[in-house]
């Protein structure tokens, strides 16, 4: 009993493609003699170079996307909601 569970346990750790009876279809790359290594997620980027946009700038472009979202809902037949409106003028 103990023999039959580890082979049925043993048989879940390979790739079914890696067992000699199934093997690789015909058309089948060949596998890298290396596995790839994984991407580096720590590595921070590069420092900016343009600076940020000052708080003139980006209130300018708050502005903006507010106008625009109430011109698209306009079209759409959906009007903004005051509340909306004054949520987004307090940065919530």
């Amino acid at each position: 009993m103990v023999a039959v569970l580890g082979c049925l346990l043993g048989g879940c750790s390979i790739p079914v493609a890696d067992l000699p009876i199934v093997g690789l279809p015909a058309g089948a790359p060949t596998r890298p003699a290396e596995p790839g290594v994984y991407p580096a997620v720590h590595d921070m980027p590069a420092a900016r170079t343009e600076p940020t946009l000052d708080p003139a700038d980006q209130a300018k472009m708050e502005t903006d996307l507010i106008h625009a979202r109430d011109r698209q809902a306009a079209v759409a037949g959906r009007p903004a909601k005051a509340q909306d409106k004054a949520s987004d003028q307090q940065g919530n």
